[in-house]
């Protein structure tokens, strides 16, 4: 994998963990927790697809290497909700 091809796939994981962030209503920060809750999310994501059977809908493929889109953004949305519920409240 080049640096550009993993430059792209930072961007496209940022994206995907801005999306489920936004889809959750929680953030714990910028850009750089958007790029790890959405590489987490594309862990969680098809793991948990696989386990029930589903098939992987939109997949990107960067320089060899896949990265399900969709399941991405399902699991790193899952993964916001539970950072979400289990961080102290604000007041």
């Amino acid at each position: 994998m080049s640096l550009l091809e993993f430059l792209i796939l930072l961007v496209i994981a940022g994206i995907c963990g801005s999306i489920a962030q936004a889809l959750v209503g929680w953030s714990a920060g910028g850009c750089f927790v958007s790029i790890a809750v959405g590489f987490i999310g594309a862990l969680i994501g098809p793991w948990i697809a696989s386990k029930i059977g589903l098939p992987e809908l939109f997949v990107i493929n960067i320089g060899g290497t896949e990265y399900p889109v969709l399941w991405s953004i399902i699991g790193a949305a899952l993964f916001t909700a539970l950072i979400g519920m289990l961080s102290p409240r604000r007041v």
